[in-house]
C-alpha cells in the first residue's frame, strides 16, 4: 500500500506541474496536450501502470482495513486519541471519498462524457482544445466547487499518507519522524493551493 501510493504520490506532482501550464495559454497548455497523444504507446503503459498502482492501493488498503479490524473485533469502550490525527483516522472514509472524484474527473476530462457540449472542440490548429474545455467546466460554479473540494479530500489523505508511506517502507529514523509529518502536511497544502489556483483563477476571471 505505501509503494503504490508513493507512485501516485509522484503522478499528482507531474499532472499538476502539467495543469499549471494553463497559465501560459491556449497555445501552451493544447501544445501539451497533443505531445501528450503523440507518446502512443508510452503513454497507455503510464496508464496502465497507474490504474495497476490504484488497484494495489485500494486492495491492499481493504486487507489492511479488514485485518485491524480481526486484531480488535470488540471496540474500545472509551477511546481517547493521543498521537493520531483526525486525517489518520479519516483515511478510509477520504479514501473513498477520493475513489469517487477520481471517478467523476475522469469522466470529465479523461473520456469527456459529463460535459460533451464544451468537451470535444478543437483550436484552430486542429487540436483538442483542452484550455477552452478547462475554462468553460471552471467558469460553472458546481463543477469548481466539486474539484476544489475534490482536491481538499486528495490532499487530506495525502497529510498523513505521504508520511505513513515513509515510515512504512522504512525510510525514516524517530529523528526524522515528526518532520516527515510536518512536511507531509505542507507538501498537501502546497498541492492543494496548486490544484485549487487553476479554478479559484478562471472564476475570478484571471484565466478565461
Amino acid at each position: 500500500m505505501a509503494a503504490s501510493g508513493l507512485i501516485l504520490v509522484g503522478f499528482l506532482i507531474g499532472h499538476l506541474a502539467g495543469n499549471l501550464i494553463i497559465f501560459g495559454g491556449m497555445d501552451a497548455l493544447n501544445a501539451y496536450g497533443a505531445k501528450l497523444r503523440h507518446l502512443g504507446a508510452v503513454l497507455w503503459v503510464v496508464r496502465i501502470g497507474l490504474i495497476v498502482a490504484v488497484v494495489i492501493h485500494i486492495v491492499t488498503s481493504m486487507q489492511l482495513a479488514v485485518e485491524n479490524r480481526r486484531a480488535r473485533p470488540q471496540g474500545y469502550q472509551m477511546v481517547r486519541h493521543h498521537e493520531t490525527t483526525p486525517a489518520a483516522r479519516l483515511m478510509v472514509v477520504s479514501g473513498v471519498l477520493v475513489l469517487a472524484y477520481l471517478v467523476y474527473h475522469l469522466l470529465h476530462f479523461t473520456f469527456r462524457v459529463t460535459n460533451p457540449d464544451i468537451s470535444h472542440g478543437v483550436d484552430a490548429l486542429g487540436r483538442h482544445d483542452i484550455y477552452t474545455m478547462v475554462v468553460h467546466s471552471f467558469q460553472q460554479l458546481p463543477i469548481a466547487f466539486a474539484y476544489v473540494a475534490g482536491m481538499a479530500l486528495v490532499c487530506l489523505h495525502l497529510s498523513h499518507g505521504v508520511a505513513s508511506g515513509f515510515q512504512t517502507l522504512g525510510l525514516t529514523t524517530e529523528r526524522t519522524i515528526p518532520i516527515l509529518s510536518w512536511g507531509s502536511r505542507l507538501f498537501a497544502l502546497a498541492v492543494f493551493l496548486g490544484y485549487s489556483a487553476i479554478p479559484a483563477a478562471v472564476l475570478l476571471g484571471f484565466v478565461k
